[in-house]
């Protein structure tokens, strides 16, 4: 049966011009080379090679094969270096995912402008969605990682990467009492007490939905919410619209929605914003796994608090 070491060997012969030369280029004894070449020309049933003076000439079948076994071996290279590139993560797939609230920091597109630029040959899939359905997706491996707003639940079965923290702001109607305030001087968050907030809905984001009920209680009042918004981009929209305020990491300002006024919160509410990378336990697509590298070296250097944190916590 034929294997790339007859074309192989018979290129070499073509190229070298004689049996000997090519067995030299080979490192192998040329009777063992001219035994191969003949059981190739056995089972092909055709002259490959013809003596023609000192050296050799190709016959026309040889003429064919040579042109069709220079193709073959170029594909099998080509195939080997692509596969060894996906082996060391430099090429392939890698699916990721985002929140709305954390595609809106600058890290996340910085994050992956960076890997983009680093691995050009490796094709990215991103998806929007609540956390609940990036989990999901991770556990089914339609992704292989995700920044996400935690704490996740305990029985997600995936590694959260904390990556910085950032803090919350009130996000107010354009014009509210408590916006005239001085720039400077942080809001208490008791001050919010009388207020209606319209919130992110808990299903698709319930650790940051968690985290502002949990602050406002140390505050001393349970928020009424009138709205649950399915976006965050959705909430800012109707606290524009005057329907209530709402608590927004600080990147959400970035947006510029028109009719809102920020402030920031007072330190001693203790509410922030982390900013995580979650993916699966035991990761071994090379392509995830320098994603990973390159997202945990970027959070180091981007913020103080940085590491891996088990969602049981």
């Amino acid at each position: 049966m034929m294997e790339l070491r007859h074309l192989r060997y018979f290129v070499a012969i073509a190229e070298a011009g004689s049996v000997t030369r090519a067995a030299q280029r080979l490192g192998i004894q040329q009777p063992p080379l001219t035994q191969q070449i003949r059981a190739l020309e056995a089972e092909l049933g055709v002259i490959l090679l013809q003596r023609k003076g000192r050296g050799i000439a190709l016959t026309q079948p040889g003429e064919q094969l040579v042109i069709e076994a220079r193709s073959i071996l170029d594909r099998v290279e080509a195939a080997v270096a692509a596969t060894r590139r996906t082996g060391r993560g430099e090429a392939g797939r890698l699916g990721l995912g985002f929140t709305s609230s954390a595609s809106f920091h600058p890290f996340v597109p910085r994050a992956i402008r960076a890997f983009r630029e680093a691995h050009p040959l490796v094709a990215l899939t991103l998806e929007e969605s609540g956390t609940a359905e990036l989990v999901e997706a991770l556990r089914r491996e339609q992704l292989d990682a995700a920044f996400v707003r935690s704490p996740i639940d305990a029985g997600s079965r995936v590694v959260v990467l904390s990556v910085l923290e950032e803090e919350m702001v009130a996000a107010l109607p354009a014009g509210h009492r408590l916006s005239g305030g001085p720039g400077p001087v942080p809001l208490p968050l008791a001050a919010l007490g009388t207020e209606t907030f319209i919130l992110y809905r808990r299903p698709l984001g319930p650790g940051l939905f968690d985290a502002i009920i949990a602050a406002c209680q140390r505050a001393g009042f349970s928020p009424r919410i009138g709205q649950e918004a399915p976006r965050m981009l959705s909430t800012l929209s109707l606290v524009a619209a005057g329907l209530g305020v709402s608590l927004v990491p600080a990147s959400m300002q970035r947006l510029g929605v028109p009719g809102i006024d920020y402030r920031r919160i007072a330190t001693q509410a203790g509410l922030v914003a982390p900013l995580n990378l979650a993916y699966r336990p035991g990761e071994s697509v090379a392509t995830a796994l320098r994603f990973i590298e390159l997202v945990h070296a970027a959070g180091a250097s981007a913020a103080p608090r940085t590491g891996q944190h088990d969602p049981k916590r």
